[in-house]
């Protein structure tokens, strides 16, 4: 077993399998701490460097925070591939960085015999409003910030079974950074949070459950899902971490008959530079859902959090 760091100043730690660790600093002032990488989900280097970037940036804007700097993070194959595709790669990922309103301070590059490519991000937020996955209370909404498939997608996009069109709007959407949602729910205080990535829906999901020991309830039928999905799954287009997912949750999820079969391998699909799943009182909702329009937003109410229950998941 891994070690558990302590200290008086660790105020989230890898405990309850948060996005992010926080380390206060002073009074009114934490540093949010992650880090991210992975090998190529898509073929051109500019772009999966935007699509690693906005991963990374992604934990920080789940707990509520602001990004302010960043190190890059790479493995790359001496000899094998042109040096233009990795300076494409960081490229990629320095523009998105700036985007969020942060600054690349570094890095460090090891030769591996698979280019991956990631970053490790710093953020600051104040220690009073850190979003943490084990806030969600009974009553809560639960709101989604983005369509799922993504790993669906781009395991078809391996296999040359997806149109440009699609293409085009998966690496859109994984590209988008989720900097407005996160100030839409730091402005309507959230109760708990967490980015939708390689667990997929229901295993971030069940992790926000059991740190917030309650259950949460799924309405299927709402559950955004970009186009074609659907069909891409019933064609095999299955990401391994997918059938991963389904097993680890075999007997934590109640996903009742009455859930359409093809939705079924969507909620564990796993995703990458997906949306935040946002819990937010009642008594916020109005607000929170004037902020997502006020900010063009995308943010869909698909569910709510429950006292705790025999599963930690309800899929209806």
């Amino acid at each position: 077993m891994v070690p558990k760091s302590e200290h008086p100043d660790l105020l989230v730690g890898f405990n309850k399998a948060d996005d992010a660790g926080v380390f206060r600093i002073s009074e009114d002032m934490a540093l949010v701490l992650t880090l991210d990488f992975f090998p190529p989900i898509v073929d051109d280097p500019y772009q999966f460097g935007q699509i690693a970037a906005a991963n990374a940036l992604s934990d920080v804007y789940a707990m509520g925070g602001t990004p302010i700097t960043a190190l890059n993070i790479v493995c790359f194959p001496e000899g094998v591939m042109p040096p233009d595709i990795l300076t494409n790669v960081l490229k990629g990922g320095n523009d998105k960085i700036v985007e969020a309103g942060a600054v690349v301070v570094g890095g460090h590059s090891v030769k591996d015999n698979e280019i991956k490519y990631g970053v490790s991000v710093t953020g600051l937020i104040n220690p009073k409003y850190v979003i943490t996955n084990a806030g969600a209370k009974a009553g809560d909404r639960l709101y989604l910030t983005k369509p799922l498939g993504t790993g669906i997608i781009t395991t078809g996009i391996k296999k040359n079974a997806v149109s440009k069109e699609l293409t085009a709007l998966v690496i859109a959407q994984m590209t988008q950074l989720n900097k407005k949602a996160s100030e839409a729910m730091t402005n309507c205080k959230a109760s708990a949070a967490t980015d939708i990535t390689g667990f997929g829906l229901l295993g971030h999901a069940y992790e926000m459950a059991a740190a917030s020991d309650v259950s949460i309830r799924f309405q299927s039928d709402i559950i955004p899902i970009m186009p074609e999905v659907k069909e891409l799954a019933e064609k095999g287009m299955i990401p391994g971490g997918l059938n991963a997912n389904r097993d680890y949750l075999k007997d934590k999820a109640d996903i009742k008959s009455t859930v359409e079969g093809s939705i079924i391998p969507i909620l564990f699909d796993p995703q990458t530079s997906g949306g935040l799943l946002i819990a937010i009182s009642e008594d916020k909702a109005e607000l929170f859902e004037q902020e997502v329009r006020d900010k063009k937003i995308f943010a869909l109410a698909i569910g709510e959090v429950l006292t705790k229950t025999d599963f930690s998941i309800i899929v209806e």
